[in-house]
C-alpha cells in the first residue's frame, strides 16, 4: 500500500471517528454558548448603566446632563472592549490554543510596538484629560478645527462630531489642541434692522420697544427681553438700528429668523418702511439741451 493510500484511509478513519466529531460539536457549542453569553453581558451590562445614571438623578448631589450622556457612552464603550477581550480568549481556550503564552508572546510584541505608538498613547491621554475637565460633552455645539457640529460620542481615542449637514468627523484626542465650545453658555442673537432717512427714528425705537417686551411671553428659548441698543450705523440708504437678544445656548439662530419675521411685520403695520436699493439715472446729453435752453433764453 502506498504512502498516499494510507494516508487517505487514516483521515477516513479519523471522519469516521465518532469522539473527533463529539469534540467538534462539542466546541461549536461552546462557541455558540459564550457568544450568546457576551452579547447578553454587553446588553445588560449596558442597561445596567444607564439605569444607574438614572438612579442618580434623584440624588441630592449630581453631575450635569451633558457630562452623565458622555460618562454613559464612554462606560458602555469600554465595557464592549472588555467583553470583546475575553470572548475571543475564551473562544482560544476552546479551540485548545495556549492563551496564556500568547498573552505572554503580546506583552514582549506590544512593548516593542509601544514605542512606535505614541500617538496611540497620545490620543489616549487627551482623551482622558478631555473627559476629566469636562471640555466638551455629548450633545455640545463645538468647533474643533475644520470640523463644526454636534458632538456624537466621546472616547478615550478618538471623537465624533456630526456636521449641520449629516457628515461625520472621526478626530484623534491627539489632534485636538484647540476648542470652541458653543454650549456652555448662554448665545446672543444680533440683529441690525434698517430703515429709510425719512422714517422718525424716535417713533420707530419706540414701535421696536414695544415688540421686543412682549416677545419672551411668546418665545421661551429668550432668557429675557431683547436690548434695543439704537442707532449702529448709517448707510448708503437707511439707518441701521441694533437689537441684541440674549437666548438659550444655541438658540440664537432660531431667534434670529424669528425676531426677523415679528419685526418686519411690526414695521409694516404701523408704516414704517424699509430702504431697498435706488438707482438715480444721469443723462448727459439732457445736461447739455437744458444749459442750450438757458443759453438760448438770455
Amino acid at each position: 500500500m502506498s504512502k498516499i493510500e494510507q494516508t487517505i484511509n487514516n483521515m477516513a478513519d479519523q471522519l469516521m471517528n465518532e469522539d473527533i466529531w463529539l469534540a467538534i460539536g462539542e466546541g461549536l457549542l461552546k462557541i455558540l454558548a459564550i457568544i450568546l453569553i457576551s452579547a447578553l453581558a454587553i446588553r445588560f451590562g449596558k442597561l445596567a448603566i444607564r439605569n444607574f445614571f438614572k438612579v442618580r438623578t434623584r440624588a441630592p448631589l449630581r453631575i450635569s446632563e451633558r457630562r452623565e450622556a458622555t460618562l454613559i457612552k464612554l462606560l458602555e464603550n469600554v465595557l464592549t472592549y472588555v467583553v470583546y477581550f475575553v470572548t475571543i480568549m475564551t473562544i482560544l481556550s476552546v479551540l485548545t490554543i495556549n492563551v496564556q503564552a500568547m498573552l505572554a508572546g503580546a506583552g514582549i510584541v506590544g512593548l516593542a510596538v509601544g514605542f512606535g505608538a505614541q500617538s496611540l498613547v497620545k490620543d489616549v491621554i487627551t482623551g482622558f484629560f478631555i473627559i476629566l475637565e469636562d471640555q466638551f460633552s455629548v450633545g455640545d455645539y463645538v468647533r474643533i478645527g475644520q470640523a463644526e457640529g454636534t458632538v456624537e460620542e466621546i472616547g478615550l481615542r478618538t471623537s465624533k462630531i456630526k456636521g449641520f449637514t449629516g457628515e461625520l468627523h472621526i478626530l484623534p484626542n491627539g489632534t485636538i489642541t484647540e476648542v470652541t465650545n458653543f454650549s456652555l453658555h448662554n448665545s446672543v442673537a444680533v440683529l441690525d434692522i434698517g430703515v429709510s432717512y425719512e422714517s422718525d427714528i424716535e417713533y420707530t425705537e419706540k414701535v421696536l420697544q414695544d415688540l421686543i417686551e412682549k416677545l419672551p411671553e411668546r418665545y421661551e428659548e429668550l432668557v429675557k427681553p431683547p436690548e434695543l441698543l439704537g442707532v449702529h450705523n448709517f448707510g448708503a440708504s437707511e439707518v441701521v438700528l441694533r437689537i441684541v437678544a440674549e437666548t438659550l445656548p444655541m438658540k440664537h439662530f432660531y431667534i434670529g429668523r424669528v425676531l426677523r419675521k415679528e419685526i418686519k411685520l411690526c414695521l409694516d403695520e404701523h408704516g414704517i418702511e424699509i430702504p431697498y436699493p435706488r438707482l438715480v439715472m444721469y443723462s448727459r446729453q439732457e445736461e447739455n439741451q437744458q444749459k442750450q435752453k438757458e443759453t438760448g433764453g438770455n
